[in-house]
């Protein structure tokens, strides 16, 4: 069902016995925005950007709008989101109900920490304006809540200042997995900061990393105005990047084997500079590097792939590197793995990140061994305080969901007061018991 309005949304949440879960571009690794034998709002036609207060920098957009199209409208007023994920395609309503964080998490936080207000449909029949001292639990509990709080369609957001549409990136090269650490465990100077893992390497060389760490340039004061123009500030396909490859359907996932990811991941290790500073490169490619391929996913074939993101906190690096002999010994063959520092915790009961170490997996669903190996991992990520990212999840069971999220009555409470009748619910919430009549 695809609503106009919040008049519609709120007929369909009063009416519909199969219960109802809101979807923005389906950008989700999991079953967050599922709901088998039920509603799902397709909300991507509520896509319009209702304002922009260049002197308050502050942007009111509806929840259809996308992080690519925002930033397109924001950056002729030199302005820019604070937070922006790995692909340009997710909606505004998806970024909150996931709270997503960026490679600038330490410094600035993730989504919920630059939102001043939202509009809220409810299954009680309201449609109700929240902000963090109207209502600060339920608006809080709203930011990551994955949409089972009621449904997003309109939100404010602080923006940043935008001096150029560059970032000016430091690049080093690590040889194993102590090194990474041992680099990233350092005093972070610069805004943005992500590592690519190589964990298919053999012996000593497992972990190896790319270090990719940037600052936003400063605007050339000699020529600001065709500075902006030569990189198309202005255009909406500076951030809508245009896919160059289309992945076609059918594509025999294994021609991706371990062997040639492995021989890749060499290639890609070996072409990365060991030491660079100061490379300007353009927002988009460094934001969006996997928006020109189109349909990745069907690199990996029928039997699709699963993501697996967690965060451990600051202390609980005996953990991270537990977490990365486990995969060692059980032979995962991660694809590709992301490794980040993160900042201090913000946010309601659901939201995923914390103060400490997050890394994101790309493992064949197909692996076998892959489910009891994961649950392995969960283990170890609940005892040292972590938790995974529920956005990302598709096969979590309830005791992990309560070790790692220890406010799960606070959210519950919420969810009770603005849904007594169950209505909201996905398949994710129905598996980790997150939805249901109170």
């Amino acid at each position: 069902m695809t609503p106009r309005g919040a008049d519609e949304i709120l007929e369909t949440l009063g009416s519909d016995g199969g219960g109802v879960i809101a979807r923005g571009a389906g950008r989700s690794y999991g079953d967050a925005a599922q709901n088998d034998g039920g509603t799902v709002l397709d909300l991507t036609g509520l896509d319009r950007i209702v304002s922009i207060d260049v002197e308050n920098r502050l942007v009111t957009a509806q929840a259809g709008a996308t992080i690519a199209r925002l930033l397109a409208s924001l950056a002729p007023h030199r302005l820019s989101l604070p937070v922006v994920p790995g692909t340009g395609h997710v909606t505004l309503g998806g970024a909150i109900a996931s709270d997503i964080h960026g490679k600038n998490h330490h410094r600035d936080g993730g989504f919920a920490r630059h939102v001043t207000s939202l509009s809220l449909c409810t299954p009680t029949g309201e449609l109700m304006l929240l902000t963090p001292d109207s209502d600060p639990e339920l608006f809080y509990a709203t930011l990551g809540g994955m949409g089972l709080t009621g449904v997003v369609i309109e939100a404010s957001i602080r923006a940043h200042s935008l001096p150029s549409p560059w970032v000016s990136a430091d690049t080093d090269r690590t040889d194993g997995l102590e090194q990474t650490l041992t680099m990233l465990g350092g005093e972070e100077r610069h805004r943005y900061s992500v590592a690519w893992l190589d964990l298919l390497a053999d012996g000593t060389k497992m972990g190896r990393a790319v270090l990719s760490r940037a600052d936003p340039m400063p605007a050339d004061g000699r020529a600001p105005r065709s500075r902006l123009r030569a990189a198309g500030a202005g255009n909406p396909a500076t951030f809508t990047r245009r896919v160059t490859l289309e992945v076609p359907s059918g594509f025999p996932g294994a021609l991706l084997r371990p062997a040639g990811v492995r021989a890749f991941n060499a290639l890609h290790w070996r072409a990365a500079p060991r030491r660079e500073r100061g490379r300007p490169i353009a927002l988009a490619p460094y934001f969006f590097p996997l928006d020109v391929v189109g349909r990745w996913n069907r690199l990996y074939g029928a039997g699709g792939l699963i993501q697996y993101q967690f965060v451990v906190p600051t202390g609980a690096e005996d953990t991270l590197e537990r977490a990365f002999q486990l995969i060692r010994t059980r032979r995962l063959p991660v694809y590709l793995a992301v490794f980040k520092r993160m900042g201090a915790a913000f946010g309601g009961p659901l939201s995923f990140p914390l103060e400490g170490w997050t890394l994101a997996l790309d493992i064949p669903a197909a692996t076998p061994g892959l489910r009891p190996a994961l649950e392995e991992l969960d283990e170890l990520v609940a005892s040292a305080g972590g938790r995974v990212y529920l956005s990302k999840d598709a096969r979590m069971g309830r005791d992990a969901l309560a070790a790692m999220y220890p406010e799960l009555d606070r959210f519950h409470a919420q969810r009770a007061r603005v849904d007594p009748r169950g209505v909201l619910r996905s398949d994710l919430a129905s598996r980790l018991g997150l939805c249901g009549a109170s």
